[in-house]
């Protein structure tokens, strides 16, 4: 009997949209009390006071980008093709900001029409994050404050001091404390690909009004090894520590896609996934190195992060992690299951691939789960496994 075995994926992810209702005003607590730290008051914070530390420079010692100013790509000569840049497309207006720049400054306020944004880029952790920057109706404009938490950048908006968590998605002190940030579709890919996709777009200038030899990356090597500068609770193991993951949330629940398990799946993509009956299809892209998501049937960009492993598991450190259904048969006519622990898939039969008849199901307790394969007495059959949704 021939065996021939297809397996599209109906996963469960969880993916999803921020939508975030803040409100701008003075809290009831009173500030001023310390402790302080780079000159900001620290009461009430609602991370650690203890695992806010100083990364280095000074508050506004990396200094942020207040005044963009972009050239038209086919302008930008100081870029070679395998560069990476956060993308970003809002209002109608389109515009690339390089990570040779974003290492430097870390934050770009910028303006799409009339609507606010904020740019930024941890290199420590290797996140890019764009947010909105009108908080019921106060435009805020962001600094960075040198201090860490967790290793993230933490930020401050210059109206009120109080500081934000870029991987927490809100203020974590001050009198915006509580207050989330709405994070904006963005993406990361090569420049080359960029300008092919984007042949009309603005790409960041490195006339940015301050000195910066951008030929330079302050922090060569640090990707190549696994070494962490500050401290972060390494509670899980499943990647090295600067493997690359897209982190996405949805509610309280979050999942970690890692790139190295997505460049070795590169035959099953597009990919599906299922949080909350919302349907997630996503895909990665090799020789671009882009990722992509959306909603599987309305199209709507979803929003991710892309993080090191190590970030992402020491704020989300309940995290899912994505992992392919792979399917493969053996001599003896079994087949050999694999995919993420703990889920309910579905396998069907068919002779035509028209007509798929469920033949059994199972939950994966193991990296892999062996069955007999049920015949139908066909010359040749297809198996697929779906997981439930």
């Amino acid at each position: 009997m021939s065996l021939t075995i297809a397996h599209p994926l109906r996963l469960k992810a969880v993916l999803g949209t921020f939508t975030a209702i803040v409100v701008l005003g003075l809290s009831n607590t009173a500030f001023g009390q310390g402790p302080f730290l780079n000159g900001f008051d620290l009461a009430e914070s609602t991370i650690p006071v203890s695992e806010i530390v100083r990364g280095g420079p000074p508050r506004d010692g990396i200094p942020a980008i207040d005044n963009p100013k972009f050239l038209l790509s086919d302008a930008a000569q100081f870029l070679s093709d395998d560069e990476l840049v956060i993308g970003l497309t809002r209002n109608g207006i389109t515009r690339a900001y390089p990570l040779r720049i974003m290492l430097w400054h870390e934050v770009v306020n910028d303006t799409f029409g009339e609507e606010p944004v904020a740019v930024t880029y941890c290199p420590l952790c290797g996140t890019a994050v764009a947010f909105e920057a009108m908080i019921k109706d106060h435009k805020l404009t962001f600094g960075v404050s040198g201090l860490l938490f967790q290793s993230d950048v933490l930020m401050y908006d210059r109206q009120t001091e109080s500081l934000w968590s870029q991987l927490l998605l809100k203020s974590v002190t001050g009198e915006q404390v509580g207050q989330p940030l709405t994070i904006l579709p963005s993406r990361i890919l090569t420049w080359g690909a960029w300008r092919k996709k984007f042949p009309g777009s603005e790409v960041l200038s490195t006339d940015t009004g301050f000195s910066r030899n951008y030929e330079r990356n302050p922090y060569a090597g640090y990707e190549s090894n696994q070494e962490i500068w500050f401290g972060v609770p390494l509670t899980r193991d499943e990647f090295k520590n600067k493997d690359l993951v897209l982190g996405v949330l949805i509610g309280e629940q979050a999942k970690a896609y890692a790139i190295p398990t997505l460049e070795d799946a590169k035959g099953l993509g597009p990919f599906h996934d299922v949080i909350g009956g919302v349907p997630i299809r996503f895909s990665y892209d090799r020789e671009s190195r882009e990722a992509t998501m959306d909603h599987a049937e309305t199209g709507e960009p979803i929003s991710f992060i892309q993080s090191f492993w190590f970030a992402w598991q020491a704020f989300y450190p309940e995290t899912e992690i994505w992992q392919p259904i792979k399917m493969k048969a053996d001599n003896s006519g079994k087949l050999h299951i694999s995919g993420e622990t703990g889920k309910k898939h579905i396998i069907e039969r068919s002779n035509d691939f028209k007509t798929w008849i469920p033949v059994g199901s199972l939950i994966l307790s193991d990296e892999t789960f062996v069955i007999d394969a049920p015949t139908s007495g066909h010359a040749t059959e297809f198996y697929r496994v779906q997981r439930e949704p």
